[in-house]
């Protein structure tokens, strides 16, 4: 869906002192978000249902523009603002959908949607799309939608041992073949010695170390 108009000029939102929460927008708020709370004080509840019902059959994968088009006549509201409206709903959604339910709850949701000054009866519409029932639909529409790079599909390995070399006559040196089949159907294939093994063992147990230990850090702050 496109939506026309530019986002007005970035707000300095209150905020309710916890500086270590991190939002589920990200760490700086986007400027269509930010222009939202001072649009949707002058907007009713039912126009904005209206509004929120294009965002979501937008994110579902269908052309609303003629749609779009019909509200902003029917309701009397100007392309501009409009245009802002749906942009930065569309954003909200969107960066709150990227996130687990596990790690983004409903209650912390709400509250981060008031500390932005969002009505509550509008901020609870939008919770009803994001833990809804819709939103296995969401989700499902993008994965499908998302680019994503080969998976591997399959993995062999063997080791191999040369007994001599042509500089010597007792070698005895261990070897790993590794063959990566990927998603795509391309095959890789590709020898480490012993060493550059064991480094990459080690490297790879490092990173998901820390990214369970990211994740642990982000659902406490996102949880408070």
């Amino acid at each position: 869906m496109s939506v026309v108009g530019a986002a007005t000029p970035y707000l300095n939102l209150p905020s309710d002192g916890h500086s270590g929460r991190v939002s589920f927008l990200g760490a700086q708020l986007p400027p269509d978000v930010a222009a939202m709370p001072q649009l949707l004080g002058e907007l009713d509840r039912s126009t904005f249902r209206k509004l929120l019902k294009l965002v979501v059959s937008s994110l579902q994968g269908e052309d609303c523009r003629e749609a779009v088009q019909h509200l902003g006549a029917s309701v009397g509201l100007p392309e501009e603002r409009l245009g802002t409206l749906l942009a930065g709903v569309h954003t909200l959604l969107r960066q709150a959908l990227r996130l687990p339910p596990a790690s983004l709850k409903p209650e912390a949701f709400k509250n981060q949607l008031e500390e932005l000054c969002i009505p509550q009866d509008l901020a609870g519409d939008l919770a009803c799309v994001v833990f809804g029932s819709q939103r296995p639909l969401l989700d499902s529409v993008a994965s499908q939608q998302g680019a994503w790079l080969p998976r591997v599909a399959n993995f062999w390995w063997r080791v191999d041992v040369a007994i001599s070399t042509s500089s010597l006559a007792r070698s005895l040196r261990p070897s790993i073949l590794m063959q990566l089949e990927l998603s795509d159907g391309s095959a890789h294939r590709f020898e480490v010695s012993t060493a550059k093994f064991q480094e990459l063992r080690y490297g790879v147990a490092l990173v998901l170390k820390e990214m369970a230990d990211l994740e642990k850090r982000c659902d406490r702050k996102l949880q408070d």
